[in-house]
């Protein structure tokens, strides 16, 4: 019993001997921002042509296209929204008849 007390501790340096190393450092990663997709910044330029269309998913893809937006947001009448801003996102207002009544970039 007293041989394998002796053997454990240099079998335990040999386990930590491959360990990697906590301090090592590794490749550089971005640190993400809230509401940033990189290459996605939504521009209202071209929307005003969607005002009156149908909400419908065919729409919202156009959209997404013209604004290049990452991030797609509906807002039928009487939903609550969040405030804050994302340059990545478009919110598209819709009115009681499920038509779009306003396009908003953030």
């Amino acid at each position: 019993m007293r041989k394998i007390f002796l053997l454990a501790p240099s079998l335990l340096a040999a386990c930590a001997a491959n360990a990697p190393a906590q301090d090592s450092p590794g490749p550089e990663q971005p640190t993400p921002i809230h509401g940033v997709t990189p290459g996605h910044k939504c521009r209202s330029e071209g929307t005003t042509q969607f005002i009156g269309k149908p909400g419908t998913s065919e729409t919202g893809a156009a959209i997404k296209g013209v604004t290049r937006a990452a991030v797609l947001r509906w807002a039928p009448p009487g939903y609550m929204l969040t405030m804050d801003y994302r340059e990545d996102r478009v919110t598209v207002y819709l009115g009681s008849d499920r038509k779009i009544t306003k396009i908003n970039c953030g």
